[in-house]
């Protein structure tokens, strides 16, 4: 099996060799860029599996980085940056950002990230026309052809706008969705007046959802920002980010 291709994109040196020195610990092969232009070329010509991205580069912002990203890719992008305000992970997600981990961070917490988004690359990649009528994780299904969804072998009774939801979120799993996406993927308004009765859909769905509302093993909340659909695994890594860790 071929080890995941890593793009960093940091221009501090002394960021750039610590998360370098944590991907060699995990056999990671990566490729480094200190510049935004250098960036966009080298996820042209290096084809990486994920890129971590720093925002404040001398050349070109982030932001701007994702958006000519996206433009003809859907590489996985984990923005890593200082900038630690709601609007600035909203831009960056909006933008079309995966993730967003603000520094300082812990090692573990990065390794997590990171193999969320390599397992959601894995994920994808096995995914073909037949299988998308269906999406599994752990005990929760959706027949997205029967329209109907279920949680351990039982069919959940939803509302439309809660169905609904619960689509957008399982066919972006793994990715941080905003409040102003969802709103605007859902009601064809990203109105922020509409956020409280977004939270009270995400509410009502989340105890339909979850075994526990209190350990949510599915929708995990990103407040001030928006909602992720976790995969199974994927919600033990992430509490790998509690225990600590070193830090940088």
């Amino acid at each position: 099996m071929n080890k995941p291709q890593i793009l960093v994109v940091e221009d501090d040196a002394a960021i750039g060799n610590l998360i370098a020195t944590t991907l060699e610990t995990q056999n990671y092969q990566f490729h480094r860029a200190n510049t935004g232009a250098g960036a966009v070329m080298d996820a042209l010509s290096y084809r990486p599996d994920v890129m971590l991205l720093d925002l404040g580069l001398p050349d070109m912002d982030g932001v701007d980085i994702i958006k000519k990203v996206r433009a003809w890719s859907n590489l996985p992008i984990i923005v890593v940056s200082a900038r630690s305000e709601d609007s600035d992970k909203v831009a960056a997600l909006d933008a079309g950002a995966d993730d967003y981990l603000t520094k300082p961070f812990s090692v573990d917490e990065l390794l997590a990230r990171l193999r969320v988004a390599l397992r959601r690359v894995r994920y994808d990649s096995r995914k073909t026309s037949g299988e998308c009528s269906v999406y599994e994780n752990g005990g929760l299904r959706v027949d997205y052809a029967a329209g109907c969804a279920y949680r351990d072998g039982e069919e959940i009774h939803l509302t439309p706008i809660e169905y609904k939801l619960l689509c957008l979120l399982a066919k972006n799993t793994g990715k941080v969705l905003t409040h102003n996406y969802i709103l605007n993927e859902i009601w064809g308004s990203p109105a922020s007046s509409d956020t409280p009765s977004l939270r009270v859909f995400m509410a009502t769905l989340r105890k339909k959802l979850e075994p526990d509302t209190a350990r949510p093993q599915y929708i995990q909340t990103h407040i001030g920002v928006g909602y992720r659909m976790l995969r199974q695994k994927q919600a033990d890594d992430l509490e790998t980010e509690k225990s600590g860790g070193s830090s940088f």
